[in-house]
């Protein structure tokens, strides 16, 4: 199993990165987390399969998570004349969300009736739930709800365990999301300067003898942050890099 980030930037494309997107490829599985605004365009940068891609995992509502969405469905129906079934999983309230996402991304398509079975889950706070061959427990942090609630991650897959921050400021929820697994993606907006809604890594370092994690790597970072990525003393994410697990 491999995770390759499509893209690891921030909202504003900070050092030239895509919008945040993962690609989880498995014996049985291939799952996207996230498909921020640039993210078709990543996919196709990088040859992926998107006709064999089952499930999209959506952290939260803003456009640098969500935004590529209406692309990735309009290219499946009409470029690439997908069949295979899609599962969209996100926070709740992703079913009545999703219509205004399809509707601002490409007016009319709020009701478009796709040539495949498309299915939305909304995942509860704190409770595993399985997804086809992935277990996922979303975990609320701290963004922003107005695009949320917003959730980060924590996926146990062929014996490993992926997690993923979100977007959030530090929170003890990261605790649990991230505790002792193969791999925590965890954002580092800033290096040392806290702000609100996003990670400052000053804070994130001082709870890492809890969290444990076996491999660390640090993304949607802002150019403050990649202007320091030299002084820092833990793996950093690229676009195009691939995490083999």
């Amino acid at each position: 199993m491999h995770l390759q980030f499509v893209g690891c930037g921030d909202a504003f494309g900070s050092g030239g990165r895509f919008n945040t997107c993962f690609h989880l490829l498995g014996t049985k599985i291939n799952a996207l987390i996230d498909c921020g605004a640039t993210s078709l365009v990543g996919m196709n940068k990088l040859g992926l399969d998107r006709n064999a891609i089952d499930t999209i995992f959506i952290s939260h509502f803003h456009a640098d998570h969500v935004a590529g969405l209406p692309f990735f469905l309009l290219e499946a129906n009409y470029v690439l004349k997908r069949t295979r079934p899609l599962t969209v999983v996100g926070p709740p309230g992703l079913k009545t969300r999703f219509p205004a996402v399809m509707e601002c991304g490409f007016p009319g398509t709020k009701t478009l009736e796709l040539n495949f079975a498309l299915t939305l889950q909304e995942l509860e706070i704190g409770k595993p739930r399985e997804v086809g061959h992935l277990r996922v427990t979303p975990h609320h942090v701290v963004h922003d709800d107005r695009a949320g609630p917003c959730l980060g991650f924590r996926f146990e897959a062929e014996g490993k365990v992926i997690a993923f921050s979100g977007d959030t400021e530090w929170t003890d929820a990261l605790i649990a999301v991230g505790r002792e697994a193969d791999l925590f993606i965890c954002e580092a907006y800033t290096r040392d300067k806290p702000i609100q809604t996003h990670m400052a890594l000053s804070l994130l370092e001082k709870h890492l003898d809890q969290i444990k994690p076996k491999r660390l790597i640090l993304s949607h970072m802002s150019e403050d942050m990649l202007k320091r990525r030299a002084e820092v003393p833990y793996e950093t994410a690229e676009d195009g890099k691939i995490v083999k697990l």
